[in-house]
């Protein structure tokens, strides 16, 4: 049964998230001395500055998509580009560091919502009404934590896919380079076509069948460590 409710948390906290993960790449990239994001109008909280259509169109799917966690919120933005040979640090190392921005971003914004969350006073849950306050927050919370570990997998445009790169030698990277181009489509595999292949095989309980579950799973785990709040507790709020 889909939830309404909890899918429209999700893709709002998605619109917001992902704006901030663009804005961190953004400003570390700045920091560093590159006025490429800021000339390109990408050192903005402005949500039109960022939006990618597939992964937006991702994230709105799978927040009515129903897997055993629950809804997840998965995407990506327009990816920044930073001039490489203006970072300081040099190309791979200020590449780096810009890549690990937006994930940064989302993992401290996921921080302080868990803390929000953990300040509430617990006579929020009384109401029907009220309770709306701490799913919303929980919401924000896991999708934020959702977002960097999705952007750790190794596909462009994920982040995963530039830290990758900047790892490896000349002649590996330019190999993996050509990945670039199937990146969304593997990604798209991943999300829907695996799992699916997973279910008519009989097999859907191998972990690469389940990547959006893992994800959802492990976000919320870190939601329950940094609020101090028992998991269970989290999950049934979640999944209201």
């Amino acid at each position: 049964m889909i939830n309404v409710i909890l899918a429209f948390m999700i893709i709002i906290s998605f619109l917001i998230s992902l704006t901030l993960h663009e804005f961190g790449h953004s400003l570390v990239a700045t920091w560093l001395g590159d006025p490429t994001p800021r000339t390109n109008g990408r050192l903005s909280l402005n949500l039109r500055t960022h939006l990618d259509p597939l992964g937006t169109l991702l994230c709105v799917i799978l927040a009515f998509f129903a897997i055993p966690a629950g809804p997840v919120g998965l995407g990506w933005g327009k990816p920044v580009k930073p001039d490489p040979w203006k970072l300081r640090g040099g190309p791979n190392a200020g590449t780096l560091m810009v890549a690990l921005g937006g994930i940064l971003m989302n993992i401290v914004v996921g921080v302080l919502a868990a803390i929000v969350l953990r300040l509430l006073p617990a006579s929020l849950s009384d109401n029907a009404l009220v309770i709306r306050i701490p799913q919303f927050i929980l919401t924000f919370a896991s999708v934020n934590f959702s977002l960097a570990i999705f952007n750790l997998i190794p596909l462009y445009p994920l982040d995963g896919y530039q830290i990758l790169y900047t790892l490896l030698p000349n002649r590996p990277a330019v190999s993996f380079s050509r990945s670039a181009t199937y990146g969304p489509f593997i990604i798209l595999s991943l999300i829907f076509l695996l799992p699916f292949l997973g279910q008519i095989s009989g097999l859907g309980n191998f972990p690469l069948f389940r990547i959006s579950y893992y994800i959802l799973l492990g976000s919320l785990k870190l939601a329950s460590l940094v609020s101090s709040l028992d998991f269970s507790l989290l999950t049934g709020l979640y999944s209201f």
